[in-house]
């Protein structure tokens, strides 16, 4: 079942370069604003346990479900940002972050915690694809590269100091400054966007399929949550993931053939046509393995630090925090490269990194220097640094305008898909491998950690010799007229 609303329709004048700069910038701020708080909440886990009274499963469940808030709300973004103007999708998106946030910063207990964060993340899963089809709408293809590096400092950088960020303000303020610093930024941008953001493009009357929208609620949702509590499956048994995958992939194959046939009529919900152009489809299975890297990293290295090595958490937030800087004053670097180079130059080196580090991870013990996993993260930074840029740009810069809001969709879906995966995966190999120590007669519980962090790591640096592979074929998109885009003479 499809229903139709007509869009506010007129014309719509092309943003001046100030302009264009303003929305850019100011969709870049919040976007980095709302990416995050993805991250934020792991470090304050054990204050909120304590404030609340609650477990660790059940406080898991405010990282949990902002996932899979994330997680089915972006699937729906692809219509929402052809249906309705630049301005009034922004506004909506910083609405909900900041009453999110204000929920949360005021909440007398868990509950209205937890629908907080639901609310934060439902304006979080707009805000990505507006600002990269808006981007795609405005840049040029030759200068793409550039603005894409700043995008890239919001993907990868903003998850990545998460944590350090949350671990800064715990060590002096109570969780509720976790949101009371980032209101006043959210309202500040809401109300710059009222008043300063020009609409871009012209809406048109698009089709919401009711039965795509629940479809892709329980196969996107639902895949994200069986990966998320494969990790619970020592203490809660496998009923729980199971079954979620199962309900998530069987929703999957169902939304699949129900979006094929509604693309006949331009109607789908997602429209996968876009995953008929080479270059998208090369570079999201790319960006896919890099997330799962960085993700996997992400939740295996503070664990490492804090279980075997005994670092505090604001000492374990600062000793990632290098990296992630790194990677933000890479990232424009990286992106005037590409404009100029290709994405070949940057994403082969970037892979070799990556897995040279993760192989390199996989040989610590429970004596490994803090030293070394300092400079293993410093230099997986670069690697991941001269990954995304390239892939967001080469994905996305090959698609025609009206595929533009679905393949922007299609990449923040694909993030989440893979962020929870490589979250899984670690997780639970980190699992095995600790059991499989205890099982073997160790007692020292660092020791066994280290062993199961090793045999995740392991795993993980198999997994990237294939990263390796797909960035070979990563190429850069052809400009409409079929060229391959390059930079104008200035």
């Amino acid at each position: 079942m499809t229903v139709d609303s007509a869009p506010r329709t007129g014309s719509v004048t092309q943003p001046s370069a100030s302009e264009t700069r303003l929305v850019i910038g100011l969709l870049l701020v919040s976007a980095f604003v709302v990416i995050l708080n993805e991250t934020i909440m792991g470090v304050a886990l054990p204050r909120l346990m304590r404030d609340l009274g609650i477990s660790a499963t059940t406080g898991q469940w405010l990282t949990t479900g902002f996932l899979l808030t994330m997680a089915v709300v972006i699937p729906i973004t692809g219509f929402l940002l052809q249906r309705f103007d630049t301005r009034p999708v922004f506004v909506w998106a910083m609405g909900l972050f900041s009453a999110g946030t204000l929920i949360a910063l005021t909440a007398p207990g868990f509950t209205m915690l937890l629908v907080g964060r639901i609310v934060q993340a439902s304006g979080t899963a707009i805000m990505m694809p507006l600002l990269m089809t808006t981007v795609l709408t405005l840049i040029e293809p030759a200068h793409r590269g550039r603005v894409m590096g700043n995008i890239s400092i919001v993907i990868s950088v903003a998850p990545a100091i998460g944590p350090t960020i949350s671990g800064l303000i715990l060590s002096a303020f109570s969780w509720r400054w976790l949101f009371g610093f980032v209101l006043p930024i959210a309202i500040a941008a809401l109300l710059l966007g009222v008043f300063r953001v020009r609409n871009v493009g012209t809406p048109r009357k698009a089709p919401i399929d009711v039965l795509s929208v629940v479809l892709s609620a329980f196969a996107f949702g639902g895949i994200v949550y069986g990966l998320s509590s494969i990790a619970e499956i020592a203490t809660a048994g496998p009923l729980v993931p199971v079954v979620a995958l199962a309900v998530g992939l069987v929703a999957l194959v169902l939304f699949v053939v129900r979006q094929v046939r509604l693309q006949r009529s331009d109607s789908a919900l997602l429209d996968l046509r876009t995953f008929g152009n080479r270059t998208f489809s090369i570079a999201i299975v790319a960006m896919a393995l890099s997330m799962m890297a960085m993700f996997g990293t992400l939740i295996l290295l503070p664990i490492y630090l804090e279980t075997v090595l005994g670092l505090e958490v604001l000492n374990v937030g600062l000793l990632l925090l290098p990296g992630g800087l790194l990677m933000g004053l890479l990232s424009p670097i990286v992106g005037r490269v590409y404009d100029a180079r290709g994405p070949r130059v940057l994403l082969i080196p970037g892979t070799v990194i990556v897995s040279g580090v993760l192989w390199a991870l996989s040989t610590i013990t429970a004596d490994t220097s803090v030293w070394f996993v300092l400079v293993a993260h410093v230099v997986l930074s670069v690697g991941l640094a001269l990954t995304f840029t390239p892939l967001f740009t080469s994905a996305l810069g090959g698609l025609p305008p009206k595929l533009y809001s679905h393949g922007s969709a299609m990449v923040g879906t694909a993030q989440q898909l893979a962020g929870a995966a490589g979250t899984a995966l670690f997780v639970t190999l980190l699992a095995i491998g600790t059991t499989a120590a205890v099982q073997g007669g160790t007692t020292d519980v660092a020791v066994a950690t280290a062993a199961g962090v090793k045999t995740a790591f392991l795993t993980g640096a198999v997994i990237s010799l294939f990263g390796i592979l797909v960035s070979v074929f990563v190429t850069k998109p052809a400009t409409p007229d079929g060229a391959p885009a390059t930079p104008s003479a200035h």
